[in-house]
């Protein structure tokens, strides 16, 4: 394989494999039990987070993408789950603060466990990846642009999480194909 390639990969595995399973395990295991779960992020970040979206609802689940016409209210028993990689959105703090008034569940995947984001969660999945916040300034960096490598380790680490919830909720994958737009 290409250098480029080995290099790029080496960066995306290392945020990866510093995520303890078990916390995975837990995030799949509360999104699997859902009754409705309401998605969000921004940027680059709202691309994979509406990818995840997409397999959930293949999965067989409710779930929702904010902003989308069809969006129903979080209630008690539901899940916000938002990505928020920089830790620090006031649009995702807003958007948290609603659902917890509403009884919501606030799930956050971020890079920055210290941030006012992860401090206001119920569950923190920590992705200890290089973000538009922590590309700049004298420390290690990639050879990825601004948030690159968290946007990458995202979308990886929600091709597990399918995986892992696939299992739990015994999604067959002619049941996932059956609700698999036709409008394409």
């Amino acid at each position: 394989m290409n250098d480029i390639f080995n290099k790029i990969l080496g960066e995306l595995s290392a945020p990866l494999n510093a995520i303890d399973m078990r916390e995975i395990d837990a995030v799949c295991e509360r999104l699997a039990k859902a009754k409705t779960i309401v998605t969000y992020g921004c940027g680059r970040e709202a691309l994979q987070v509406r990818g995840f979206a997409m397999r959930l609802f293949h999965l067989g689940m409710n779930v929702s993408v904010v902003g989308d016409m069809t969006c129903p209210p979080v209630g008690k028993g539901d899940i916000f789950l938002v990505s928020s990689g920089p830790g620090e959105l006031s649009t995702v703090l807003a958007l948290m603060e609603q659902s917890a008034k509403a009884g919501g569940h606030n799930i956050v995947l971020t890079a920055q466990g210290q941030g006012t984001v992860a401090k206001r969660a119920d569950t923190v999945l920590l992705i200890p990846a290089q973000t538009m916040a922590s590309d700049c300034g004298t420390g290690p960096k990639s050879i990825l642009p601004m948030g690159s490598v968290y946007e990458g380790a995202l979308f990886v680490l929600f091709e597990v999480m399918v995986e892992k919830i696939k299992q739990l909720v015994k999604a067959t994958p002619d049941a996932m194909r059956a609700r698999h737009t036709n409008m394409e």
